[in-house]
């Protein structure tokens, strides 16, 4: 889903709520994917944790009101469809909340896509391996038969942290470079470039 604007500006409204510094976009950005701590620690440095659960309140408000402006991208649903119909087990690992995932793939319809998911508070947050170690496991799948299609370094360095192959995706949350930098086997730059790449590598 084309997320990263509505995920930056409920962050920056949550925090204004609270009276607290607005992070950047740069900076807000950078914590998409993060555990509940981690972001909270990085976006907010100094703050007592005291206050996170009422950002996290904050930010949960504002998300949902702003999750219909999160469309998928352009071919996605395709592209899962011939995945699943070319007998691949397809799996999520988020940061989002049960939720939060649960009312994302309501929404969307692909709930019946997917054969293993996995969320932020199920796991030790990206970008420690245990998610991808529980969704191997779920699907009885080996490291060298995985591959984790992430748009942050969170996500590639949880890859390279579970011994799985990456893809990096450049036109989600994290810049090309610094996406290279964990070296994916390949860094897509549009949506339609990721379905051809998958048809004759996956």
């Amino acid at each position: 889903m084309d997320s990263t604007a509505v995920i930056v500006a409920s962050l920056q409204a949550a925090c204004d709520d609270v009276g607290l510094p607005v992070p950047t976009e740069e900076r807000a950005q950078h914590i998409i994917g993060l555990g509940l701590y981690d972001a909270m620690a990085y976006v907010l440095p100094g703050i007592d944790v005291a206050v996170y659960p009422r950002v996290v309140e904050r930010y949960g408000h504002h998300f949902r009101l702003r999750e219909s402006q999160a469309p998928l991208f352009g071919g996605a649903e395709q592209m899962l469809r011939e995945l699943n119909d070319a007998g691949h087990n397809l799996a999520i690992a988020t940061g989002k909340s049960r939720r939060g995932l649960d009312r994302a793939l309501d929404k969307t319809g692909l709930a019946p896509l997917f054969h293993a998911t996995r969320c932020g508070e199920e796991s030790a947050p990206k970008p420690q391996p245990a998610m991808l170690f529980d969704l191997m496991r779920m699907l009885g799948a080996q490291p060298a038969r995985t591959l984790m299609i992430g748009d942050t370094t969170h996500d590639l360095q949880m890859a390279i942290n579970a011994g799985v192959d990456s893809v990096g995706i450049a036109y989600g949350a994290h810049p090309r470079d610094q996406l290279m930098a964990l070296h994916p086997l390949t860094c897509i730059d549009r949506p339609q470039d990721l379905r051809q790449w998958l048809k004759h590598n996956a």
